[in-house]
């Protein structure tokens, strides 16, 4: 329904008699790039203004911020805030389109927030909609439908971005980050010839530019080289050369003192033998950051001259794996008491996180379990700690299940090859499955429950859990899902759920083969729902 011409019926205003209902504006621009938007849809909210007799009092404005989240957004934050408390003085909210009050992937959440205004009596008015927003049948219907193609919007426009930055990062070309120590940005042009090198902050103006990684001053790279050589042929600690950078006052790219941490990126950093990285890590729409499995990485060698020889590195990546194995029993134990200490309890994640600190690996293969580690530091836990006692056992599980399923899948006519540590089968360069073991648990007196966990690598596709049964010794059947039903940090079912898995769910390897090929040779993706089985 096209917008009436008609003037509106509003207040009175007591200064001059005129028509004149108080409003407010919401602007919101996406990227910093879109210079003109802010002032574009100014000007069309005031030409509805003007129409409609409205005064615009106040302004909310959001300048280079995604319409996905609201955490950032603090134009919004502060107009739901001053609404919901009684602060607004306007009637009204004016905003340009669907699209600027946000790109939620979630509609509800555009709702949500509409309703806190109109619950406190303020309008939300779209100026450049083609209905009114009157909470007519109609407006309804179509404003939703605005909101999802809104949202729709950004999940394609988030792929397409996505799959144009992996094309470049294949070529060579920089794609954000982080800039390492002895490292610069050079823009090119697209004739690879040099515009000069990039400061920090700047960004290429130019979509037909790119900017590429080169190695820095002289003097960093002399740095970076007597670290390696420090660190390999020295055999001096991360410490001791920390010490020894700031005892002789080099100065590194952040302007602050060394610290370990610096110096371990230094030394794990494949951009120093002249390997660009990208795609170790991923942020889709935003919904917090993943890690990515390295059959997704996208690695190029020798874009970058190279600082240091690649056997000096490679000694220096075999020193850090093997760094631990000097400590004796005490050493590790302390350590481990006073990471305790200090943090009130100890988790897998604390131990693999906390610099100086070996990992969990480590005291598994020095005590031949992470529990008889924890019983030697007088730390004992009430819950099932079997996931970790029998850690190689379930790994080799894992291990034999992917052989077997690689193997029926290559007679089958596909290609297949699994990554042990993610726990990852990939199909035809392609299809990734994760695969996990649901696990039984549960005391005498009560029924077991299965429970599959979340990892921190879990690529889009599929996930394959194998459900043990009793004593977690013997498995009872399959489930293929996709990833999109992990949904938290863990699944969990008792017995009389398994109506939940209908279609789901088989009860050999060979059906399960069966599913597998007919999902990926059939070449036919999961529509939206198909295998949703939870």
């Amino acid at each position: 329904m096209a917008k009436s011409l008609v003037v509106r019926r509003a207040e009175v205003s007591k200064l001059g008699g005129k028509l004149a209902q108080r409003a407010a504006q919401y602007v919101r621009m996406s990227t910093i790039h879109q210079r003109y938007s802010i002032e574009n849809q100014a000007a069309a909210i005031a030409a509805y203004a003007a129409r409609y007799s409205l005064n615009i009092v106040r302004t909310y404005r959001d300048e280079g911020l995604s319409g996905l989240k609201i955490d950032k957004r603090e134009g919004l934050k502060q107009l739901i805030t001053d609404v919901c408390s009684g602060r607004a003085d306007f009637s009204r909210v004016l905003v340009y389109d669907v699209s600027r009050w946000g790109r939620f992937q979630d509609v509800d959440e555009s709702a949500h927030y509409e309703f806190l205004c109109r619950q406190a009596g303020i309008m939300i008015e779209y100026c450049a909609e083609q209905f009114d927003n009157d909470g007519s049948l109609l407006s309804s219907i179509v404003k939703n439908l605005k909101r999802v193609m809104a949202a729709e919007f950004s999940r394609e426009l988030s792929a397409k971005v996505h799959a144009g930055q992996l094309r470049l990062a294949a070529s060579g070309f920089r794609q954000g980050g982080p800039l390492g120590f002895g490292l610069r940005r050079e823009l090119i042009d697209e004739n690879r010839l040099s515009k000069g090198f990039l400061k920090a902050g700047q960004q290429k103006s130019l979509k037909a530019d790119h900017v590429v990684l080169r190695l820095g001053q002289p003097n960093q790279i002399e740095v970076i080289r007597q670290i390696f050589q420090a660190y390999v042929e020295e055999r001096k600690s991360e410490e001791e050369i920390v010490r020894r950078l700031n005892r002789q006052g080099v100065p590194n790219h952040l302007g602050r003192p060394w610290t370990r941490r610096m110096v371990d990126s230094i030394l794990r950093n494949e951009n120093y033998i002249g390997n660009t990285v990208y795609n170790r890590e991923s942020n889709p729409l935003r919904g917090g950051k993943i890690k990515n499995p390295p059959n997704l990485w996208i690695r190029t060698r020798g874009s970058i001259a190279p600082a240091v020889d690649r056997n000096v590195f490679l000694r220096a990546q075999r020193r850090l794996t093997l760094r631990w194995l000097h400590l004796n029993d005490d050493d590790l134990l302390l350590r481990l008491k006073s990471l305790l200490e200090r943090e009130g309890r100890l988790s897998e994640a604390i131990i693999n996180n906390t610099l100086g600190v070996p990992s969990i690996n480590v005291y598994i293969e020095r005590f031949g379990s992470l529990r008889n580690a924890y019983r030697r530091i007088g730390h004992e836990l009430k819950w099932d700690f079997d996931w970790i006692d029998r850690s190689r056992e379930f790994n080799s599980l894992l291990g034999d299940t992917a052989a077997d399923l690689a193997g029926r899948l290559e007679r089958a006519g596909l290609a297949a090859c699994f990554e042990q540590g993610i726990d990852v089968l990939t199909v035809n360069d392609r299809f990734a499955i994760s695969l996990r073991l649901a696990r039984s648990w549960g005391s005498s007196d009560r029924k077991p429950i299965w429970t599959i966990n979340r990892r921190a690598v879990l690529p889009a596709g599929h996930i394959i859990a194998i459900r043990l049964g009793e004593g977690n010794k013997s498995v009872l059947d399959y489930f293929l899902l996709p990833t999109k039903a992990m949904t938290g940090p863990k699944i969990r079912f008792m017995e009389a759920g398994l109506y939940r898995f209908e279609g789901c769910r088989f009860q050999t390897p060979a059906q399960l083969t069966k599913a597998i090929t007919h999902q990926i040779a059939g070449g036919v993706r999961a529509r939206e729902g198909k295998l949703s089985c939870l």
